[in-house]
């Protein structure tokens, strides 16, 4: 008996030993994990849908009959980013659709792609379509702020209601490098929170290392992606001023990646818009403000 126990105990203490070394060799793949296995208890269902030949994925919440909102992540997002605000516009009825863009998160990553604002927006478009969505209220964050704008202007018959959340866009040169969206050092990674929170978290050194590791893996869709929003072609300082659904500019006053008055200047451009300026938070608005977001945009909305 003693044997087979201590047989047991070796196995349980290898077993253990292995699974602690495999977080922290790769701690990122099990916090998805987590995090996948929290959504699909607390009813957000992932699905996919093929849109102009690719698979995109995309995260549902909310009441069958709600009325749909369409959340789009930024650079190097993801669909899970909206979850804490996506819990509290499902409460106000709403049924939120996040999809991952193409080339971040679940979607697929095909080479051949340009992974441009405008592309990016003729995808979001056709993924409305593909899911009989006719019209719908549309926000965006960061990038993609940009990229949905883009869509209101080239597709307004899909757009009821515009949010830009600390949005890309104008025609502004950053005076921050903006290599750091794809880290390849713990210097560069640590460079890039304390550019996105006025408060950045404390990462512990192996999470940090692995996100290194998978933005190298993704860079060159960060550099692709970035490449076109730099390009100068697509900027939105002659489109939004052509808008003509009710349009929210949402910012965080600290925003280092896109300063409070490129926010100011948007709502200048766009005449019926409202603004809702958020205080003490950055460009990370949408996940440290949560609250301070939510209830400005559920006013907005009105449904």
């Amino acid at each position: 008996m003693f044997t087979r126990l201590s047989k047991a105990l070796v196995l349980a203490v290898f077993f253990a030993a292995s699974a602690a070394f495999a977080f922290w060799l790769r701690p990122l793949a099990f916090l998805s994990v987590h995090s996948d296995l929290t959504l699909r208890i607390s009813g957000v269902e992932s699905r996919y849908v093929l849109v102009d030949g690719m698979r995109i994925h995309y995260d549902i919440e909310g009441p069958a009959r709600g009325s749909p909102l369409l959340l789009v992540h930024g650079l190097g997002g993801h669909a899970e980013d909206w979850q804490n605000l996506a819990l509290l516009l499902t409460k106000a009825g709403y049924l939120v659709y996040m999809p991952d863009l193409v080339g971040f998160g679940r979607s697929d990553k095909p080479q051949d792609f340009s992974y441009s604002v405008p592309d990016q927006a003729r995808v979001l478009a056709d993924f409305l379509a593909s899911l009989h969505v006719g019209k719908a209220d549309v926000a965006g964050w960061s990038m993609g702020g940009w990229v949905v704008e883009r869509m209101a202007s080239e597709h307004p018959e899909r757009v009821q209601k515009l949010v830009l959340i600390d949005s890309a866009g104008l025609n502004v040169a950053p005076t921050w490098n903006t290599n750091l969206f794809a880290p390849t050092t713990l210097a560069e990674f640590a460079e890039l929170q304390a550019l996105l929170s006025p408060r950045p978290r404390q990462i512990p050194n192996f999470i940090a290392r692995d996100a290194v590791r998978r933005s190298k893996n993704n860079a060159w869709i960060t550099h692709r992606a970035l490449g076109s929003m730099l390009s100068g072609q697509y900027t939105s300082d002659t489109s939004l001023p052509q808008l003509r659904m009710p349009v929210l500019i949402v910012w965080g006053a600290q925003d280092k990646i896109f300063p409070l008055a490129q926010g100011e200047k948007a709502h200048e451009l766009v005449p019926q818009s409202e603004m809702k300026v958020v205080p003490g938070c950055g460009h990370l608005v949408v996940t440290e403000c949560t609250t301070e977001v939510a209830g400005p945009l559920v006013n907005f909305l009105g449904h």
